[in-house]
């Protein structure tokens, strides 16, 4: 019998764990390639032999997602799996428009096929869009676990970048393992944070290997997700952060609706700083989406090193990047610190863009006068740093979750944004993990 042919479509993460737990042994099937996009230079590599299992001994090519319809022609395949996060429902459609005009099947694999049950207690946070509060959320259900004596242990959303065989199982217990394992700026931001917390991290490619290794020394498991992606494991509580700055798109971008519709809890975050009415646009379609789930409103309130390297300064912000691209965020922390700190000036950094820098503000001309920390490798680490020195200002305010003085070197005094979830009223986390007893 002919084995169906498949090109899974990804970002160098969902991609993967959707190969690893549906298609790898599955003689029913052979994957013919993957396509990469959303994070540059992650095309043009091999998925490894050693990840991909007895039938690919040759491991499996990924190829640049904007050759999808040669790849199916000349490939023959009959069906196209999407496997990435953070697009809008019309883009999806539009990848499966071409999709079935090339002659093959668009699939979606679902939450049965892909979730992996653990022995130990999973609390989940998802979000409806990259840049919601996730972060800030999974630190403050730590905090709350580990104050109830739970042993807890972070295991991240995917973001192998480098060599997939060295990254299949990676566990991070200090700010040195950072160094260890490469990490990129992305990573660091979401490593970082938990580490300074003393809060084990487990991330990689293959998730099955890493949920056995972090159910040896957790009580309970937290999911961290990226972008707005649902969980690889089967959630016992299941945590969606929604952000009415962005009002309308909880129900607009894949999967992020998934995980709304999901949700036993529906955190409304940022409501500090995001208009009432946007506020009361997003409640009414979580009711109309989900009425079943318990909402908790929270704010993010920021902190600020120095506030004397903001006030009355020309300032440089640099923000977390996937949130200011393909998350399409027009502001972050760093900007909303510049607003209430009483900055003279943010400083458009566009004249002094240099390399990788320059490119990724072409591909996302609506970043405007902020600077997205990019560092996907030494070279745009670099391209980072070239362009924060070389910008005419008189400090920077540095809104991304990590500590970047540790990486970029510039005689430019930074000054460091960080911000906590903080909920308002009544329920509040604690009081959901004690009634789904989880603690």
């Amino acid at each position: 019998m002919r084995k169906n042919r498949v090109i899974i479509m990804g970002a160098a993460g969902r991609d993967f764990h959707n190969f690893n737990v549906y298609y790898r042994d599955n003689n029913r099937f052979e994957v013919v390639a993957f396509t990469a996009t959303q994070i540059p230079n992650i095309d043009d590599r091999t998925y490894p032999s050693g990840l991909a299992g007895d039938l690919y001994p040759q491991g499996i090519s990924i190829e640049p997602e904007d050759g999808l319809f040669d790849l199916i022609k000349s490939r023959h395949v009959d069906e196209v799996v999407f496997s990435y996060s953070d697009v809008s429902h019309e883009i999806v459609m539009h990848k499966a428009s071409l999709v079935n005009h090339a002659g093959a099947n668009f699939v979606l694999l679902g939450n049965h096929q892909t979730m992996l049950k653990s022995r130990k207690p999973v609390v989940a946070v998802c979000a409806v869009r990259t840049g919601c509060g996730k972060s800030q959320t999974t630190r403050r259900i730590s905090e709350i676990l580990k104050a109830a004596g739970k042993q807890v242990v972070v295991v991240r959303h995917p973001m192998p970048y480098g060599d997939l065989m060295k990254q299949r199982v990676q566990r991070f217990a200090n700010l040195s393992d950072l160094d260890k394992h490469a990490c990129t700026i992305e990573e660091r931001e979401e490593y970082e944070p938990h580490l300074e917390r003393g809060t084990i991290v487990y991330a990689g490619v293959d998730y099955a290997a890493i949920l056995q290794e972090a159910e040896q020394e957790a009580d309970i498991i937290l999911w961290d997700g990226g972008n707005n992606d649902t969980p690889f494991y089967q959630p016992d509580l299941w945590i969606t952060v929604v952000d009415p700055h962005r009002p309308g798109h909880e129900i607009r971008y894949f999967p992020g609706e998934t995980n709304l519709l999901s949700a036993d809890v529906v955190i409304m975050n940022k409501i500090d700083t995001a208009i009432p009415e946007d506020v009361n646009n997003v409640q009414k379609n979580i009711a109309a989406t989900n009425p079943r789930a318990m909402i908790i409103h929270a704010a993010s309130p920021i902190s600020v090193s120095d506030p004397s390297l903001i006030q009355g300064k020309r300032v440089l912000v640099v923000e977390d990047g996937p949130t200011l691209t393909h998350g399409g965020m027009a502001y972050g922390a760093g900007m909303v610190a510049a607003g209430q700190y009483g900055a003279k000036e943010m400083v458009d950094p566009r004249p002094w863009i240099t390399g990788t820098i320059a490119d990724t503000f072409k591909k996302y001309p609506n970043i405007g006068h902020l600077l997205p920390a990019m560092g996907y490798g030494d070279k745009q680490i670099q391209d980072l740093q070239s362009t924060i020195q070389a910008v005419d200002c008189d400090s920077v305010v540095i809104g991304t979750p990590i500590n970047l003085a540790r990486l970029i070197q510039t005689d430019k005094p930074m000054v460091r944004i960080q911000y906590q979830l903080k909920e308002e009223g009544k329920p509040g986390l604690k009081d959901v993990l004690e009634q789904k007893k989880i603690i």
